[in-house]
């Protein structure tokens, strides 16, 4: 009898998972409580079964390959799906203190080292995430994050910050296709991102503002700007970059703006406050906008 689903050992599965989101062998072990070669082992054996590198090895630490992306942001929603439904039937009727929704790059980029930063503060609350890409209800969100038009006259919908977009790379990138200019992204591997629900600027509104053509070839798509994130990461081509998202890629180097201009993003990244919402989800939303302040 053949098996209904092609998936490779559980636990190789549920330390890359842990692996990926942490950007770390050794935090994933702490994470599983095993050791960091029992990771290691774990993982290799996972690539070993699919074919192909799943991370970067680096002096610094690891990085997801392009593959290693694409991967994790499947097993996030996976995992996602089943840990709702264990919660479901393990405390029926009950929740967590603060649930809140984000995307896969926000939680990424952003959110998780806030409620880091947060739990120091105010430990005796716990604060969950549901991670998607998917433009889905809300279901057991007490919060969530947009990216979009400020929903007028709505007190559940707070601005958390309005950024700048810029065309970021890496610096071999640069250095290799000669740009520092913006006729110069015309002529090189553009990476756009295309997702159902969502209103990401697109590489043709962005040059437009700055009065150029739009990009003379097609490029790369993707439909997750993690993945496009983690592209640009791979040298595979420039990718548009949200100011308050990639500050950290900014930071450590990883990318490099590869043109001076920027763009105000016509958009705004805010946060809703949903009906079930708790009188500490409250706590958690107001302590994040006054983050911001």
């Amino acid at each position: 009898m053949t098996r209904p689903y092609d998936l490779p050992s559980m636990s190789a599965l549920v330390c890359f998972e842990a692996a990926a989101r942490n950007l770390s062998f050794k935090e994933a072990a702490t994470e599983l409580n095993v050791t960091p070669a029992a990771v290691s082992h774990q993982i290799k054996r996972l690539e070993a079964d699919l074919g192909t590198p799943l991370f970067r090895r680096q002096h610094r630490g690891v990085d997801l390959t392009e593959t290693g992306a694409y991967l994790f942001v499947a097993l996030q929603r996976g995992f996602e799906g089943i840990s709702e439904a264990v919660r479901e039937v393990r405390y029926p009727g009950e929740a967590e203190d603060v649930v809140i929704r984000a995307t896969t790059a926000v939680s990424a980029f952003w959110l998780t080292p806030q409620i880091t930063a947060f739990w120091k503060a105010r430990p005796d609350i716990i604060v969950s995430q549901i991670v998607s890409d998917v433009a889905v209800p809300t279901g057991r969100a007490d919060l969530s994050i947009h990216y979009g038009m400020l929903p007028e006259d709505d007190p559940a919908c707070i601005p958390l910050f309005h950024d700048d977009i810029v065309a970021v790379g890496t610096s071999d990138f640069a250095a290799a296709r000669r740009v520092s200019t913006l006729a110069d992204l015309r002529r090189v591997p553009l990476i756009h991102v295309v997702a159902e629900g969502t209103d990401w600027t697109g590489w043709a509104e962005w040059l437009n503002h700055f009065a150029e053509e739009p990009p003379a070839e097609r490029g790369i798509a993707v439909n997750n700007h993690m993945i496009a994130l983690q592209l640009a990461r791979d040298g595979a081509g420039a990718v548009l970059g949200w100011t308050g998202l990639i500050g950290p890629l900014l930071e450590s180097g990883d990318l490099v703006a590869l043109t001076p201009e920027r763009m105000p993003s016509p958009q705004t990244f805010y946060l809703q406050t949903h009906e079930r919402a708790s009188s500490l989800a409250r706590v958690f939303r107001d302590w994040l906008v006054a983050s911001q302040r």
